[in-house]
C-alpha cells in the first residue's frame, strides 16, 4: 500500500490538458493497459492511451470488453492467424476471453474445443460457438480432443490455465501445431526443455497484448477491430456480473471461488 487495482475502464471526460487536440470534455473513452489503477472514481491518464468508444457500444460493455478484446483479437490474429478449416482449443471457455475466442474462431470458420469445468458453463461455452465442449472435471481433455480430431491434434490450442493444463496441451497438438500461453490462473508452467517440443516441431508462444498495441497505431486499430465486431454482432459481450466499485473485494472473492463466467464490471 498504496496501491490501486484495475487495468481498463471506460468514462467520461471531465478535463483536457493544456494544448490538447483530439479530446474535449463529455467525450466517452476507455483505456486498457497501464497506467494501473482503475479501481477509481475519477483517474488522470496520458491522452495517447484512450480510444473514443462508438456511440452505438454501452459504456459498460465496452468497459468489459476492451482489455478482453483485444486480447483475443491479437490471440486470433497475430500470434496465429486462426482461418476457415482450422481446428483449435480454447481452455476457460466461458471466462471472459475464453468466450470471445469461441465467438470469433468461430466466426472465423474455425472448428472450436472448449473446456469448461461445470455443466453450466458448457451450456455457455456452446451457446458462444464451441462445436465440442470437454467438461474437463468429469473427462480427461486430452484423450477427448484426440477422439474429437481422429489422432490428428489440433492447429492452436489457447491456454490461459497454465500449470495444471499446459503439459495436456501440448499433447493436443498436431504436428506443427502452435502453443499459445497466455495465463496462469492456476500458477506458472513447469519449466520446458525445448527438446519437448522437437518430436512433433512444435511453436510455443507467451505474448502480452500491449507489445501488440505499443504504438498509437496499432492501439486504434486493435480496439477499432473489437468494437466493430461488437458492433456487428459477432462478439456478443456476456456482463455476467455488476459489483459497486465498493464491492470490488466481494467480486474478487467470487472471482477466485469459481462463481463467476463472463465478464465482471465495477460501477463507482
Amino acid at each position: 500500500m498504496p496501491f490501486t487495482p484495475g487495468m481498463e475502464a471506460v468514462g467520461e471526460v471531465v478535463a483536457v490538458g493544456p494544448g490538447l487536440s483530439g479530446r474535449k470534455v463529455g467525450d466517452i473513452v476507455a483505456y486498457a493497459g497501464g497506467p494501473i489503477g482503475s479501481y477509481a472514481e475519477e483517474q488522470i491518464l496520458p491522452a495517447s492511451k484512450v480510444v473514443p468508444v462508438p456511440p452505438s457500444i454501452d459504456p459498460v460493455i465496452a468497459a468489459s470488453v476492451m482489455l478482453k478484446g483485444m486480447t483475443a483479437r491479437t490471440l486470433l490474429r497475430r500470434c496465429f492467424k486462426v482461418e476457415n478449416g482450422h481446428t483449435i482449443l480454447v481452455h476457460a471457455a466461458a471466462g471472459g476471453v475464453g468466450s470471445l475466442l469461441c465467438q470469433w474462431a468461430n466466426a472465423l470458420g474455425a472448428t472450436v474445443i472448449g473446456t469448461v469445468s461445470t455443466k453450466e458453463k458448457a451450456a455457455q461455452a456452446k451457446d458462444d460457438g464451441c462445436h465440442h465442449v470437454i467438461i474437463y472435471t468429469e473427462e480427461d481433455f486430452v484423450s477427448r480432443v484426440k477422439e474429437i480430431t481422429s489422432g490428428n491434434g489440433v492447429d492452436v490450442v489457447y491456454d490461459s490455465v497454465g500449470k495444471d493444463t499446459f503439459q495436456g496441451s501440448l499433447e493436443c497438438l498436431k504436428i506443427r501445431g502452435f502453443m499459445v500461453s497466455f495465463g496462469q490462473s492456476s500458477g506458472n508452467p513447469d519449466p520446458v526443455p525445448l527438446s519437448a517440443l522437437a518430436p512433433k516441431s512444435l511453436f510455443l508462444a507467451r505474448p502480452s497484448v500491449m507489445h501488440y498495441t505499443s504504438s498509437r497505431d496499432e492501439l486504434l486499430e486493435a480496439a477499432g477491430e473489437v468494437f466493430a465486431s461488437v458492433a456487428s454482432g459477432v462478439l456478443k459481450v456476456r456482463v455476467n456480473h455488476r459489483y459497486p466499485l465498493s464491492e470490488a473485494a466481494k467480486a474478487h472473492a467470487d472471482l477466485e471461488s469459481r462463481k463467476t463466467s463472463g465478464s465482471v464490471v465495477l460501477i463507482p
